[in-house]
């Protein structure tokens, strides 16, 4: 496959910086395994040759017009959760530098398994908004759909998700529109009445 070097583009009004190409799932539907796409939805090919330092990802960020974008997103083709000491030291150095943007993470849940620690307090202070997969609404499927490295991740996500509140403002957690009706609907209790957090249904982007 071919790989580039592109820590940051535009989508939808947003600026999204990636991060890492590393990733703790194999999610069936996930386009890393469309390879008939180029590695990206976008024209830009995310596959990166090597991972950005924290210095390089600060300088692609601060190159462009921020003023432009509604958020700033930090996701990766790949978890961006195995970057957050270094995600969380690029966003200390932009409020150094006076920047201010909104920011976002876009996680499968599972930067404590991924550390091995409980990372919440990390998020604190630096993040308006995280975005978490939900993807189902019980652990089995979840196991057949998502794949995970680590045991467990379904309840941990969740739990994570739980937590995560106490620190960001806004904690989201999204499926997507391919699932049957009755599961979106189950999905919707877990996030809204088990959770707390706010639930969005994503429409499936076939590439």
């Amino acid at each position: 496959m071919k790989k580039g070097f592109t820590i940051t583009y535009e989508y939808e009004g947003s600026l999204y910086v990636n991060t890492t190409n590393r990733c703790d799932y194999a999610c069936t539907f996930c386009l890393r395994h469309n390879e008939s796409s180029g590695g990206s939805i976008y024209n830009d090919n995310l596959w990166l040759e090597r991972e950005p330092t924290r210095e390089e990802i600060l300088a692609s960020i601060e190159g462009w017009d921020l003023s432009r974008f509604k958020q700033l997103v930090f996701c990766g083709f790949g978890e961006p959760a195995y970057r957050l000491e270094d995600i969380c030291w690029v966003i200390d150095r932009m409020k150094e530098h006076g920047t201010k943007i909104p920011t976002r993470m876009n996680t499968n849940g599972t930067a404590n398994l991924i550390h091995g620690r409980d990372t919440c307090p990390d998020f604190a202070g630096r993040f308006d908004m995280v975005s978490i997969s939900l993807n189902t609404d019980t652990a089995e499927k979840y196991e057949a759909l998502c794949r995970p490295r680590y045991p467990g991740a379904y309840e941990a996500m969740k739990s994570f998700a739980k937590e995560l509140r106490q620190y960001v403002p806004t904690v989201m957690m999204t499926v997507v529109d391919t699932i049957p009706a009755e599961e979106i609907e189950n999905c919707r209790r877990i996030c809204e009445e088990e959770i707390g957090a706010v639930y969005r249904v994503r429409e499936y982007i076939k590439d």
